[in-house]
């Protein structure tokens, strides 16, 4: 599961970053990122001959689909069936893209009390998420962030996380070949190893929230403190 996130570089970094055009400005940083908001993705676009920084609705919309609500309950699609799936499968063939972020949340839940965590690169780098895009009727560009089972101490956290391309895996992802086992290959030990999980405040859990103090480490007093704490985390 990947149901919120942060994302916080311009179309300037981004275009940098993913050797892009700019084909639509970003929406603005975001370091709380809910199901249906207007996100950055990088994806192949033939009128401009190579990659493009664009911007979609986050939760893909199938054609069939009466209205963008769909949208909310497909913010994320399965590693493991989105090359089958009626909603995804043509997405995941031909419409492929990079979500970029600063990393991801999810929260721990011992009896009544509940922990954010946000999972980060330790460097400080982007990460880029497998993603796939569709047009819903012409006009709203949609989007989803795959997702695979969760890897090492990450599933002390979840039992799902991002489905995370490391640098030499984003142009095969984009090209829109490669066989589905290679395309979807987990993290190596050492790339899982480059992620931080850092103990943050409650706040993310209010989407009205949305400043650079929720990615913010918890003091350590407090992050012991923590009943959620995991305990073995790499």
């Amino acid at each position: 599961m990947c149901g919120r996130y942060a994302t916080t570089k311009s179309e300037a970094d981004l275009s940098q970053l993913f050797d892009a055009a700019v084909l639509a400005e970003a929406p603005g940083a975001s370091w709380n990122v809910a199901p249906t908001d207007p996100v950055p993705l990088i994806r192949m676009s033939q009128r401009h001959d190579g990659r493009v920084v664009d911007t979609g609705r986050w939760g893909l919309v199938p054609p069939w689909a009466k209205d963008l609500r769909a949208g909310a309950r497909m913010i994320n699609a399965r590693s493991e069936t989105v090359a089958t799936s009626s909603a995804f499968a043509s997405s995941f063939q031909r419409r492929r893209c990079l979500v970029p972020a600063d990393g991801w949340f999810e929260w721990v839940k011992t009896g009544k009390q509940k922990q954010a965590y946000f999972m980060t690169p330790r460097d400080g780098s982007v990460l880029a998420f497998a993603g796939i895009w569709t047009m819903w009727r012409g006009e709203t560009l949609t989007c989803s962030v795959l997702t695979t089972a969760a890897l090492g101490g990450l599933t002390a956290v979840h039992d799902r996380m991002p489905l995370i391309l490391p640098r030499e895996r984003w142009a095969p992802w984009l090209s829109g070949g490669g066989e589905p086992d290679e395309l979807l290959q987990p993290l190596s030990a050492a790339e899982l190893a480059a992620i931080e999980v850092r103990a943050v405040r409650p706040d993310v859990g209010n989407v009205r929230n949305n400043g650079p103090e929720l990615i913010t480490p918890l003091p350590v007093e407090e992050s012991a403190a923590s009943a959620a704490e995991p305990t073995a985390l790499f």
